[in-house]
């Protein structure tokens, strides 16, 4: 088994890297472990309290879980991957079942943080954009996509998301095989990324 780990600041570009790649190989033979499927279930808070945990801290993520599920993958073992809510902030009862594939890639903003879970990792890709670039992107889908207003977008991109970048994410580069620059628009990296994982399948 191939483990891919892929990071980057939120709205960096990862999603559309995991997704570019994806369209490449044969879905049969690749499964996604999203880092967000990892937070922890707070369901013992109110939604009030939930809506303020800061999700940019390494803490906010189930980690033990994450590399508990990587390790039974590799020992050819299916895993049940938790489905996670942001409108709710809470875990779903239902889970993913998923099976081992010849390819993992977990992707998340703080997937190169965690040192159990790097040691699993044969490649580990960062993928970096400029701040302004990733706070528009942050500011589009967390209105589409997550309800929230404008003002909390801003609000909550000054109180955790910069700074948590610069504490945790941006450092954890350090870490990484391979910098892709302008996320899904690298079509040179992602060919590269590509060919990579190709050449291991084969």
């Amino acid at each position: 088994m191939l483990v891919i780990g892929i990071a980057g600041g939120t709205g960096s570009g990862k999603t559309t890297v995991v997704r570019k790649i994806m369209e490449r190989l044969p879905a049969d033979e690749v499964a996604i472990l999203p880092q967000d499927s990892y937070y922890r279930d707070n369901g013992h808070l109110p939604l009030e309290e939930r809506q303020k945990i800061n999700f940019d801290h390494p803490d906010a993520i189930e980690f033990d879980l994450l590399v508990d599920h990587l390790k039974r993958l590799k020992d050819n073992q299916s895993v049940q991957q938790p489905v996670y809510s942001y409108l709710s902030c809470l875990r779903s009862e239902e889970t993913i079942p998923m099976e081992p594939k010849e390819v993992v890639i977990i992707e998340g903003i703080l997937v190169l943080t965690n040192p159990a879970l790097r040691d699993l990792m044969d490649l580990k890709v960062f993928v970096d954009a400029e701040a302004d670039d990733r706070l528009m992107r942050v500011i589009q889908r967390d209105i589409e996509e997550r309800g929230r207003t404008i003002d909390k977008v801003l609000s909550r991109y000054e109180k955790t998301v910069k700074p948590m970048h610069l504490q945790f994410i941006e450092p954890c580069k350090r870490y990484a095989d391979l910098i892709v620059p302008q996320g899904g628009e690298n079509h040179v990296a992602i060919d590269i990324l590509t060919h990579f994982i190709k050449k291991n399948l084969s």
